[in-house]
């Protein structure tokens, strides 16, 4: 039935970004391994099951590109960052209150309320247009 094509379309990108976030998520939790103090080289990674449908929530991204695809790359970066830090600080607020929060970034310069990181805002950015390439037609 058409009716229900976006949801099924939401549905698969909802997979699609939850999945390609964890990946992410190893490949950076894995890597920052080796600038700890142990230097670990097995470069072991660690996520949570919370964090698929956090990472999961960019599949509105499609729909902002819709209102922002005339813009440039970095305005549409810069939105992307935004969203994805109030994602990120509404769902860790969420989480802290149930004692699941999987991340603490309070021991970092750049932090507010140990729920986001200014300084990760290009990263985000680039994730941010990473899922946009991936998810939007153009």
């Amino acid at each position: 039935m058409r009716l229900f094509r976006p949801f099924r379309r939401f549905g698969l990108d909802f997979f699609r970004c939850g999945l390609i976030g964890w990946c992410i998520e190893c490949f950076w939790t894995g890597l920052s391994s080796l600038r700890e103090h142990t230097k670990d080289k097995r470069l072991l990674c660690h996520t949570s099951v919370w964090m698929f449908p956090i990472y999961g929530l960019a599949a509105f991204i499609p729909s902002v590109y819709k209102l922002i695809k005339t813009k440039s790359a970095l305005f549409r970066g810069f939105v992307y960052a935004s969203a994805i830090l109030g994602c990120e600080y509404a769902s860790g607020t969420i989480l802290k209150r149930h004692n699941a929060c999987p991340w603490d970034y309070s021991k970092a310069k750049l932090n507010y309320k140990g729920l986001i990181r200014l300084d990760y805002a290009p990263c985000w950015a680039a994730a941010g247009l990473l899922y946009e390439r991936i998810l939007c037609k153009k």
